[in-house]
């Protein structure tokens, strides 16, 4: 085993491999406030990718709803119980040793990797069921409880939330590390994880070991799929955008605005290199308010999650780490900046590499906690790879009369 640095965890963790070399890692934001559970992402990834003989239970988009749902049922839940098995109250955090290294402080557990018994897994896993495959939307709007008293923040007696799930192209993937076969790799140009089905023999170890449960085994092929985070489009080589890199299908046809994707640089040791003005690192290094799901499997995911306010917030610390208490102040309660920056979710397909924003006029007051905030109607610029204006957004969002002119009814 390698010794690699983690800063999810703000510190070293044993890995089979070293790091690579650097480059582009994929990476997003999903904002969990926003989400409506219309599966539009789902369905738009399932029409697109998984809708051939033996691919009738892959859904490598899905749309969860939490505390019961899960896809496989209960995947976070069976993974949790394992890793305090494997370290019986030792699976804790030291948030108080943050550090622009460690941003979240120190994870005192052990990760999947170091849980394992390093024989018959090189990360601590399982294999769910056939019974667990089935019905991807189980327990779907099925609430904790309800009161009497209605509900109010900061967290509401009777709760649940809409957990989006992709695979999160991991720095430091637990499929990658179970295979036998050396049949997964990443890729150095995007950081997306893919499978090479030529090598693959469909000994599930990668299911086995990722803990999201995000790659599945095909039983006509007798290989494993994943999602390929649609790297045609993240490569440029659809035709719509004339080769400039574009946004996953799940990212581009998300109806409640909820999701931005975006390329971010990374060292050879797997740190992010400082880039302020690309919005996907400025929401999870600058303002902090985007969290990794799960960071003390020890994946190192690069899917990250602005988290619901209304719940419970130990609830939401043993989903998203110690800096969920940050996050949600800074989305209840946003700079000017960070509120510009929303505004950029869902308003392209192109990927948006960097931005600015124009300060625009007064527009309001609103009181946030006994505080009065102004609010102005900034405009927020996107650009692509090569530094050109790809898209611009006010804060307040216009009207537009239609035009009143007589038109035949359809009917």
């Amino acid at each position: 085993m390698a010794t690699v640095y983690n800063w999810h965890l703000g510190r070293e963790m044993s890995y089979p491999y070293q790091n690579g070399p650097g480059g582009w890692q994929f990476a997003a934001v999903f904002n969990t406030n926003r989400c409506i559970a219309c599966q539009t992402c789902t369905m738009a990834c399932k029409s697109t990718w998984t809708f051939s003989p033996g691919q009738e239970l892959m859904w490598w988009n899905n749309v969860e709803t939490k505390p019961y749902g899960g896809y496989p049922h209960n995947w976070d839940v069976k993974i949790l119980e394992l890793l305090e098995k494997a370290n019986p109250g030792g699976q804790v955090w030291d948030a108080t040793a943050k550090s622009d290294d460690a941003p979240y402080g120190r994870f005192e557990g052990k990760t999947i990797f170091e849980a394992a018994d390093g024989m018959t897994q090189r990360a601590l896993g399982y294999l769910p069921s056939e019974e667990e495959w089935k019905g991807p939307n189980n327990g779907e709007d099925v609430a904790t409880g309800w009161s009497a008293k209605g509900a109010e923040l900061p967290e509401h007696a009777g709760w649940f939330f809409y957990l989006q799930r992709i695979c999160n192209h991991c720095t430091y993937p637990a499929c990658l590390a179970a295979c036998p076969r050396q049949a997964i790799y990443k890729r150095q140009e995007d950081g997306i994880v893919l499978i090479d089905q030529e090598r693959c023999r469909g000994y599930r170890k990668c299911v086995e070991a990722c803990p999201y449960k995000k790659a599945m085994y095909r039983p006509t092929t007798r290989t494993s799929e994943k999602c390929i985070a649609c790297f045609p489009r993240v490569e440029g080589s659809d035709p719509l955008t004339q080769g400039e890199p574009m946004e996953t299908r799940c990212m581009a046809t998300c109806v409640g605005k909820i999701r931005l994707q975006g390329l971010v640089r990374v060292d050879e040791t797997g740190r992010w290199v400082e880039d302020r003005q690309n919005p996907i690192y400025y929401l999870v290094h600058v303002e902090k308010v985007a969290l990794p799901l799960y960071p003390q499997f020890g994946t190192q995911p690069n899917v990250y999650y602005i988290p619901p306010r209304w719940v419970p917030r130990a609830y939401l610390r043993q989903m998203f780490g110690p800096g969920v208490d940050h996050a949600i102040e800074r989305y209840t309660n946003p700079s000017r900046e960070l509120l510009a920056v929303l505004q950029l979710f869902r308003v392209t397909q192109r990927i948006i590499f960097s931005y600015a924003i124009e300060p625009g006029p007064k527009v309001g007051e609103v009181r946030i906690n006994g505080t009065v905030r102004e609010i102005f109607n900034d405009t927020v610029i996107g650009y692509g790879r090569d530094g050109k204006e790809i898209v611009r957004v006010t804060v307040e969002e216009p009207i537009y009369e239609r035009p009143q002119r007589k038109t035949l009814n359809s009917i």
